[in-house]
């Protein structure tokens, strides 16, 4: 049976859920669009017709909602019969949206973890913060919520899943390494939301070493890779999502996040953050007004979604998990590489809301055909990992293995 699905946010990133969503809309049935802003959701509506992207006929409409607004959520869930939410919205309105979908039955699906305007990088792990609180609730209800079901986190989840299952007896160590190769030709500018991005990077960095949190600052640990197509790339030991809940799902491992970075964007960023403009506390300006310097940077950046059309490159996205295998040591690198021009010729949007934006629809793809139905509260290492690489592979990032010198598809080994 078709589940239909709401789509919360009109950023980047819901544009290619969006039209991945309507080229599977056979399994997804009826389409629905929302955010504070109805003509961004109509202006994602009309870039699905222009390249004719519905797999068959049917419902693809766009909603004025405030997702912060629990209640106006589930009437929405409620108006459009929606059995499937996919929420690539803000972090901030995470546990309004989540609430919501207890509230009416509907399964739940996010990118990210939740997080509070007021607060980064708050004690450590991340998702007992907000999400994890509700975890009994939907098992009790019944309700399916899949956490963090974008790349990283998502994606990598998996990868770790898969590494430890099939090449592993017991896992030492979990690196995830997230290397954008690509180039978008202005002086500065994020590839997601800037708020959320600079908010990952001025707090602490927390990672799980030797079963226990470890604290770094940003920038302090940095490593060259040497990875499949993108080459020797140097990246930088960051806080991020899915460090959290691999934490708890494999104690015993080591779990770091790596993101590379060129000089020119640590020498603006650290400028930034030297002069205070990345806080997120309000200052009051000379003449009276009160501004929130992260606010105000964010409005003088380019809009990541504008970055596009002239967006060239590859990401290359993986996990290196080490462990022992038959009482040996042993590693293995499971990654995918996506390119920015064709993630625009595709969807209209650069590689990395690409690489966000496919997960989440196939988490809905398996939810609508049961694999993943889990009728409670799980994060993506927690399910079986074999049918969202098939449905990856299938509608845009296949998953390859690099193992004792051979490279090849995942389901080769």
């Amino acid at each position: 049976m078709k589940k239909n699905v709401l789509i919360i946010g009109a950023g980047g990133v819901a544009q290619v859920v969006t039209h991945k969503c309507a080229q599977n809309n056979d399994v997804l049935g009826d389409i629905h669009i929302a955010s504070r802003t109805v003509s961004k959701c109509q202006a994602i509506i009309d870039s699905v017709h222009a390249k004719n992207a519905m797999k068959v006929d049917g419902k693809l409409e766009a909603h004025q909602v405030d997702a912060m607004d629990t209640p106006a959520v589930a009437d929405l869930i409620r108006k459009t019969d929606t059995q499937i939410v996919i929420n690539v919205g803000s972090a901030f309105v995470n546990k309004y949206v989540l609430d919501a979908c207890i509230e009416t039955g509907a399964a739940y699906i996010d990118t990210a973890i939740h997080e509070e305007p007021d607060k980064i990088c708050e004690t450590p792990p991340w998702y007992a913060n907000y999400e994890w609180k509700k975890r009994d609730l939907c098992a009790e209800k019944g309700v399916t919520a899949i956490l963090g079901a974008g790349f990283d986190p998502g994606v990598v989840n998996a990868y770790a899943r898969f590494a430890a299952d099939e090449f592993m007896d017991k896992v030492k160590s979990i690196d995830i390494v997230d290397i954008n190769a690509g180039s978008h030709g202005k002086y500065f500018a994020t590839n997601f939301d800037p708020e959320i991005n600079f908010r990952e990077f001025t707090g602490v960095v927390y990672s799980w070493q030797e079963g226990e949190w470890k604290e770094n600052k940003m920038f302090e640990i940095g490593r060259d890779w040497d990875l499949p197509v993108v080459g020797k790339q140097r990246a930088y030991m960051s806080g991020h999502d899915e460090v959290h809940s691999l934490a708890a799902n494999y104690p015993d491992a080591d779990v770091r996040f790596w993101m590379g970075f060129g000089d020119h964007y640590i020498n603006v960023f650290t400028v930034l953050k030297s002069l205070g403009l990345l806080s997120e506390h309000p200052v009051t300006t000379a003449e009276g007004l009160e501004v929130v310097p992260l606010k105000v940077v964010k409005a003088v950046l380019p809009d990541p979604s504008s970055l596009a059309p002239n967006y060239t490159g590859k990401t290359c996205i993986g996990d290196l998990v080490k462990g022992i295998k038959d009482g040996e040591e042993t590693e293995v690198f499971v990654y995918n590489v996506a390119d920015h021009k064709e993630a625009y010729e595709e969807v209209g949007s650069q590689g990395i809301s690409y690489t966000a934006g496919v997960p989440p629809v196939a988490a809905a793809m398996l939810i609508a055909g049961g694999e993943w139905d889990a009728k409670t509260m799980k994060n993506v290492e927690e399910l079986d990992p074999k049918p969202f690489f098939t449905i990856l592979d299938q509608i845009g990032l296949p998953t390859r293995v690099e193992f004792k010198g051979d490279d090849k598809p995942w389901n080769e080994w």
